[in-house]
Protein backbone atom coordinates (compact mmCIF):
# COMPACT_ATOMS: atom_id res chain seq x y z
CA UNK A 1 0.00 0.00 0.00
CA UNK A 2 1.37 3.43 -0.85
CA UNK A 3 2.19 5.52 2.38
CA UNK A 4 -0.40 8.04 3.81
CA UNK A 5 -0.01 11.72 2.60
CA UNK A 6 1.79 14.19 5.01
CA UNK A 7 -0.72 16.77 3.57
CA UNK A 8 -4.61 15.52 2.90
CA UNK A 9 -7.39 18.14 1.94
CA UNK A 10 -10.87 16.20 1.16
CA UNK A 11 -13.77 18.42 -0.06
CA UNK A 12 -12.59 21.60 1.35
CA UNK A 13 -15.04 24.25 1.37
CA UNK A 14 -14.52 28.23 2.74
CA UNK A 15 -16.54 30.98 3.08
CA UNK A 16 -15.77 34.09 3.50
CA UNK A 17 -19.70 35.80 4.75
CA UNK A 18 -21.84 34.65 1.83
CA UNK A 19 -19.02 34.48 -0.51
CA UNK A 20 -17.76 30.80 -1.69
CA UNK A 21 -13.81 30.98 -2.36
CA UNK A 22 -12.56 27.38 -1.86
CA UNK A 23 -15.43 24.91 -2.88
CA UNK A 24 -14.68 20.48 -3.12
CA UNK A 25 -10.64 20.84 -3.00
CA UNK A 26 -9.13 17.66 -2.69
CA UNK A 27 -5.35 17.66 -2.96
CA UNK A 28 -2.30 15.10 -1.18
CA UNK A 29 1.30 15.76 -0.93
CA UNK A 30 3.39 12.74 -0.23
CA UNK A 31 7.00 12.38 1.35
CA UNK A 32 9.35 13.12 -0.98
CA UNK A 33 6.85 15.93 -3.41
CA UNK A 34 7.36 18.61 -4.01
CA UNK A 35 3.59 19.77 -5.51
CA UNK A 36 3.29 23.16 -7.18
CA UNK A 37 0.22 25.25 -6.09
CA UNK A 38 -0.61 27.72 -9.17
CA UNK A 39 -3.73 30.08 -9.83
CA UNK A 40 -4.67 33.18 -10.33
CA UNK A 41 -4.82 36.23 -8.09
CA UNK A 42 -7.49 35.66 -5.81
CA UNK A 43 -8.14 31.90 -6.61
CA UNK A 44 -7.87 30.46 -3.15
CA UNK A 45 -4.14 29.53 -2.71
CA UNK A 46 -3.61 31.57 0.06
CA UNK A 47 -6.25 31.25 1.98
CA UNK A 48 -5.81 27.13 1.43
CA UNK A 49 -2.60 27.60 2.89
CA UNK A 50 -4.02 29.35 6.11
CA UNK A 51 -6.45 26.36 6.33
CA UNK A 52 -3.37 23.79 6.53
CA UNK A 53 -1.93 25.63 8.97
CA UNK A 54 -4.67 26.71 11.75
CA UNK A 55 -4.46 30.34 10.71
CA UNK A 56 -8.17 30.46 9.38
CA UNK A 57 -9.85 27.56 11.60
CA UNK A 58 -13.36 27.44 10.25
CA UNK A 59 -14.41 25.20 7.10
CA UNK A 60 -15.90 22.91 5.49
CA UNK A 61 -14.23 19.01 4.58
CA UNK A 62 -11.19 17.56 6.22
CA UNK A 63 -7.63 18.21 6.38
CA UNK A 64 -4.85 16.65 7.73
CA UNK A 65 -1.09 17.26 8.20
CA UNK A 66 1.34 14.82 9.61
CA UNK A 67 -2.32 12.93 10.73
CA UNK A 68 -2.77 16.17 12.64
CA UNK A 69 -6.29 17.98 12.30
CA UNK A 70 -5.06 22.14 11.65
CA UNK A 71 -8.87 22.55 13.75
CA UNK A 72 -7.37 21.00 16.54
CA UNK A 73 -3.85 20.53 16.49
CA UNK A 74 -2.76 23.99 15.01
CA UNK A 75 0.37 24.13 17.24
CA UNK A 76 1.43 20.31 16.55
CA UNK A 77 1.34 21.40 12.64
CA UNK A 78 2.92 24.65 13.25
CA UNK A 79 5.86 22.42 14.76
CA UNK A 80 6.33 20.15 11.84
CA UNK A 81 5.69 22.80 9.26
CA UNK A 82 8.41 25.49 7.59
CA UNK A 83 6.36 28.39 6.48
CA UNK A 84 7.56 30.62 4.16
CA UNK A 85 4.78 33.45 3.60
CA UNK A 86 4.35 35.54 0.52
CA UNK A 87 3.98 39.00 2.52
CA UNK A 88 6.08 37.93 5.96
CA UNK A 89 6.51 40.71 8.50
CA UNK A 90 10.13 40.34 10.10
CA UNK A 91 11.15 42.31 13.39
CA UNK A 92 13.14 44.85 11.89
CA UNK A 93 14.83 46.46 15.52
CA UNK A 94 16.66 42.92 15.38
CA UNK A 95 20.04 41.64 14.24
CA UNK A 96 18.84 38.56 11.57
CA UNK A 97 21.15 36.52 14.61
CA UNK A 98 18.77 37.91 17.08
CA UNK A 99 15.41 36.96 15.25
CA UNK A 100 17.06 33.71 14.30
CA UNK A 101 17.78 32.91 18.23
CA UNK A 102 13.83 33.89 18.63
CA UNK A 103 12.42 31.94 16.19
CA UNK A 104 14.75 28.78 17.26
CA UNK A 105 13.90 29.04 21.45
CA UNK A 106 10.13 29.25 19.87
CA UNK A 107 10.76 26.05 18.50
CA UNK A 108 12.53 24.91 21.63
CA UNK A 109 15.84 24.35 19.87
CA UNK A 110 19.05 24.63 22.23
CA UNK A 111 21.21 27.85 21.37
CA UNK A 112 23.81 25.49 20.32
CA UNK A 113 21.93 23.98 17.63
CA UNK A 114 20.53 27.52 16.30
CA UNK A 115 23.79 28.95 16.09
CA UNK A 116 24.91 25.77 13.99
CA UNK A 117 21.74 25.58 11.90
CA UNK A 118 21.72 29.50 11.36
CA UNK A 119 25.52 29.49 9.97
CA UNK A 120 24.64 26.37 7.31
CA UNK A 121 21.33 28.30 6.41
CA UNK A 122 23.28 31.86 6.24
CA UNK A 123 26.16 30.66 4.38
CA UNK A 124 24.11 28.68 1.81
CA UNK A 125 22.26 31.96 0.99
CA UNK A 126 25.48 33.68 0.90
CA UNK A 127 24.15 36.42 3.87
CA UNK A 128 26.61 35.16 6.77
CA UNK A 129 28.29 37.96 6.92
CA UNK A 130 25.06 39.58 7.65
CA UNK A 131 24.37 38.00 10.73
CA UNK A 132 24.76 41.09 13.01
CA UNK A 133 23.05 43.45 10.79
CA UNK A 134 19.58 44.82 11.65
CA UNK A 135 17.08 43.43 9.44
CA UNK A 136 15.66 47.16 8.57
CA UNK A 137 18.97 47.63 6.97
CA UNK A 138 18.73 44.41 4.55
CA UNK A 139 17.58 44.20 1.41
CA UNK A 140 14.17 42.39 -0.20
CA UNK A 141 16.19 39.76 -0.97
CA UNK A 142 18.52 39.59 2.19
CA UNK A 143 15.08 39.16 3.81
CA UNK A 144 13.85 36.77 1.93
CA UNK A 145 16.67 34.41 3.03
CA UNK A 146 16.53 35.14 6.45
CA UNK A 147 12.90 34.23 5.98
CA UNK A 148 13.91 30.89 4.24
CA UNK A 149 16.31 30.40 7.34
CA UNK A 150 13.49 30.73 9.65
CA UNK A 151 11.49 28.32 7.81
CA UNK A 152 14.44 25.43 8.28
CA UNK A 153 15.51 26.34 11.32
CA UNK A 154 13.80 23.55 13.16
CA UNK A 155 14.35 21.15 10.41
CA UNK A 156 10.77 20.84 9.51
CA UNK A 157 8.70 17.76 8.44
CA UNK A 158 6.45 19.84 5.67
CA UNK A 159 7.74 23.10 3.70
CA UNK A 160 4.60 25.05 2.73
CA UNK A 161 6.35 28.05 0.53
CA UNK A 162 4.08 30.60 -0.67
CA UNK A 163 6.34 32.78 -3.44
CA UNK A 164 9.34 31.88 -1.79
CA UNK A 165 11.69 32.99 -4.73
CA UNK A 166 10.26 36.47 -4.27
CA UNK A 167 13.11 39.37 -4.58
CA UNK A 168 16.03 36.71 -5.15
CA UNK A 169 18.73 36.98 -7.91
CA UNK A 170 19.20 34.33 -10.38
CA UNK A 171 21.82 32.53 -7.95
CA UNK A 172 19.69 32.76 -4.99
CA UNK A 173 16.70 31.28 -6.92
CA UNK A 174 18.95 28.36 -8.35
CA UNK A 175 20.49 27.60 -4.51
CA UNK A 176 17.10 27.98 -2.75
CA UNK A 177 15.70 25.24 -5.93
CA UNK A 178 18.32 22.64 -5.40
CA UNK A 179 18.26 22.76 -1.27
CA UNK A 180 14.34 22.22 -2.13
CA UNK A 181 15.03 19.12 -4.41
CA UNK A 182 17.62 17.70 -1.68
CA UNK A 183 14.87 18.23 1.27
CA UNK A 184 12.23 16.61 -1.17
CA UNK A 185 15.04 13.64 -1.46
CA UNK A 186 15.25 13.37 1.93
CA UNK A 187 11.88 12.60 2.94
CA UNK A 188 10.24 16.18 3.26
CA UNK A 189 6.58 17.15 1.76
CA UNK A 190 6.50 20.31 -0.27
CA UNK A 191 4.15 22.87 -1.19
CA UNK A 192 4.92 25.32 -3.47
CA UNK A 193 3.00 27.96 -4.53
CA UNK A 194 4.41 30.12 -7.37
CA UNK A 195 3.17 32.29 -10.11
CA UNK A 196 6.33 31.94 -11.86
CA UNK A 197 5.41 28.91 -14.61
CA UNK A 198 8.61 27.85 -15.80
CA UNK A 199 9.78 27.53 -12.18
CA UNK A 200 6.64 25.37 -11.34
CA UNK A 201 7.13 23.52 -14.55
CA UNK A 202 10.99 22.52 -13.93
CA UNK A 203 10.79 22.00 -9.91
CA UNK A 204 7.77 20.40 -9.01
CA UNK A 205 7.16 16.69 -9.53
CA UNK A 206 3.01 17.65 -9.44
CA UNK A 207 1.03 20.37 -9.71
CA UNK A 208 -2.55 21.41 -9.36
CA UNK A 209 -4.05 24.54 -11.08
CA UNK A 210 -6.90 26.22 -9.32
CA UNK A 211 -8.98 28.41 -10.34
CA UNK A 212 -12.48 29.69 -8.66
CA UNK A 213 -12.14 27.89 -6.03
CA UNK A 214 -11.68 24.88 -7.57
CA UNK A 215 -8.65 22.43 -8.94
CA UNK A 216 -9.36 22.57 -11.82
CA UNK A 217 -6.43 20.28 -13.33
CA UNK A 218 -3.90 18.18 -11.22
CA UNK A 219 -1.16 16.16 -12.17
CA UNK A 220 2.52 15.77 -13.28
CA UNK A 221 3.58 17.94 -15.82
CA UNK A 222 3.97 15.18 -18.76
CA UNK A 223 0.06 14.48 -17.41
CA UNK A 224 -1.38 17.99 -17.98
CA UNK A 225 0.50 18.37 -21.34
CA UNK A 226 -0.97 15.27 -22.25
CA UNK A 227 -4.50 15.96 -22.03
CA UNK A 228 -4.90 19.22 -23.75
CA UNK A 229 -3.00 21.76 -26.06
CA UNK A 230 -0.74 24.34 -24.12
CA UNK A 231 2.73 22.73 -24.57
CA UNK A 232 3.95 24.75 -21.82
CA UNK A 233 2.70 24.66 -17.89
CA UNK A 234 2.07 28.62 -18.48
CA UNK A 235 -0.16 27.60 -21.81
CA UNK A 236 -1.49 25.11 -20.07
CA UNK A 237 -2.64 27.57 -17.53
CA UNK A 238 -3.88 29.62 -19.62
CA UNK A 239 -6.59 27.18 -21.31
CA UNK A 240 -7.55 25.64 -17.92
CA UNK A 241 -8.33 29.10 -16.26
CA UNK A 242 -9.42 30.75 -18.92
CA UNK A 243 -7.22 33.47 -19.24
CA UNK A 244 -6.48 32.74 -22.74
CA UNK A 245 -7.72 36.31 -24.13
CA UNK A 246 -4.23 38.47 -22.58
CA UNK A 247 -3.43 39.16 -26.58
CA UNK A 248 -6.29 41.04 -27.11
CA UNK A 249 -6.43 42.53 -23.50
CA UNK A 250 -2.75 43.83 -24.03
CA UNK A 251 -3.97 44.89 -27.57
CA UNK A 252 -6.89 47.15 -26.00
CA UNK A 253 -4.35 48.28 -23.43
CA UNK A 254 -1.80 49.36 -26.05
CA UNK A 255 -4.69 51.04 -28.00
CA UNK A 256 -5.67 52.69 -25.08
CA UNK A 257 -2.98 54.45 -24.38
CA UNK A 258 -1.68 55.22 -27.65
CA UNK A 259 -4.94 56.92 -28.61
Amino acid sequence: MPASPVLSLRGIAKRFDTKLVLDGIDLDVHAGEIVGYVGPNGSGKSTTIKLLLGILPAFEGEIRVCGFDPRKDALEIKKRVGYVPENAILYESLTVAEFLIFVGRVHGLDDATIERRAKACLDTFEIGERAASRIAELSKGMRQKVLLTSALLHAPEVLVFDEPLSGLDVHSQLVVKEVLRRLAQSGRAVLFSSHVMDVVERLCTRIAILSGGRIVAQGTFEELASAGPGGSLEGIFTNVTGSGDYEQRAESLVAAIES
